[in-house]
């Protein structure tokens, strides 16, 4: 090598050195906003998190096991480790803000990043949630408003109403309101459950069979016979219950399609809440944070609503929920993004829930953008 000639590797700890650099200038804003800085540990006990999102955690986590703490995952986000410490000791109102990284498998896309920082702001504050909602996102729009970033903004919360006041039974509500997140799954449901289709042959008479097991042999499967009965009798109470009308299924498809600037999908959403008036209530918290959002100086005219936003990559989001994108750069995940979740603070929180939101951005990507100057 050439006398002063850098080696090959050099790029890879300089860009680092130059995202850790905008994570701590970032940080800082942060910590101007009034939030206490944190820190969490980079392994965090899988059970949590597979209590949380189920077996589909493992696919987009890093997993290993320890011999003294068992099953762990190398940190998938900063969330819930915030959460756990702010439900064991923290008082409110609180502010915190954390930076470090994250990993998440790429199994897909290798062009990806499994590992990347995060920079993060979280709010805990009972007093007037639109408000907080308002502050975390006036706050991100003011630190990235450099980039010039499309800003999307949804509400998970009107979803979960339209289920919650469907006249069906309880263990269908349960099933639509677990795979929200599952756009594909939770139409399949939808379709299912409006169905006025009878049942096949097969399928009936395996429903109508006194023993389903008589002449099946010897038990061979992996689930147990008391498994399968109770999945049966479940089978049975669906085969049973009325239909979903058609004509809900339509007005759960035009909620699903509200895409417009936010005054725009106001007018939308109540006019849709005249034939589905249990979502009146979700709606007007979000009219109230429109007026929080003008309030602290956010252009609500220009800002864009999706109904459907946070669906696919906001699992434990059950409110508000915004990111923010560069539209030249479509190839780019969101460079920042976040929401309301409250129901993670009470599942946490062991019945005891705290209203909270926030958010992260990721400064790799802000650098990747030309930087905030």
């Amino acid at each position: 090598m050439a006398a002063g000639e850098r080696p090959a590797f050099a790029a890879i700890p300089d860009a680092r050195a130059a995202a850790r650099a905008e994570a701590a200038r970032l940080s800082a804003r942060f910590q101007d906003a009034g939030a206490v800085p944190v820190e969490t540990a980079v392994l965090q006990p899988a059970a949590t998190l597979l209590d949380l999102y189920g077996e589909d955690i493992r696919a987009r986590a890093y997993v290993t096991s320890d011999a003294l703490r068992g099953e762990q995952m190398l940190r998938p986000d900063f969330t819930v480790p915030v959460v756990q410490m702010h439900m064991a000791d923290g008082a409110e109102p609180a502010r915190y803000c954390y930076a470090g990284e994250v990993f998440r498998r790429q199994e897909e896309d290798e062009d990806r990043a499994n590992e990347y920082l995060q920079v993060g702001f979280e709010v805990f504050d009972a007093t007037r949630p639109p408000d907080a909602d308002a502050e975390v996102f006036a706050l991100f729009q003011s630190i990235l408003a450099p980039l010039s970033l499309r800003a999307a903004t949804g509400d998970i919360s009107i979803l979960t109403a339209v289920v919650a006041g469907l006249q069906t039974s309880d263990k269908r509500k349960q099933a639509l309101m677990r795979h929200i997140w599952r756009p594909r799954r939770f139409r399949a449901l939808l379709d299912r459950y409006s169905s006025t289709a009878p049942l096949s042959d097969s399928r009936a008479a395996l429903l109508a069979a006194a023993d389903p097991f008589a002449g099946t042999g010897a038990e061979i499967g992996l689930r147990r016979r008391a498994e399968v009965i109770a999945r049966l009798d479940n089978l049975r109470e669906d085969a049973a219950a009325d239909p979903i009308p058609t004509g809900i299924v339509a007005l759960i498809d035009a909620v699903l399609a509200v895409r417009e600037k936010m005054p725009f999908a106001l007018e939308r959403l109540r006019d849709i809440a005249v034939d589905l008036p249990w979502i009146g209530v979700a709606i007007d918290r979000l009219d109230a944070r429109a007026t929080a959002l003008a309030d602290r100086g956010v252009d609500v005219d220009a800002l864009d609503f999706e109904a459907s936003y946070g669906r696919t990559h906001m699992e434990y989001y059950d409110g508000f929920v915004f990111g923010f994108y560069a539209e030249n750069r479509p190839d780019l995940p969101p460079v920042a993004s976040g929401g309301r979740y409250d129901a993670l603070t009470r599942h946490l929180g062991q019945g005891r829930a705290i209203p909270a939101v926030g958010g992260v951005i990721r400064p790799g990507l802000v650098l990747e953008l030309g930087g905030l100057g």
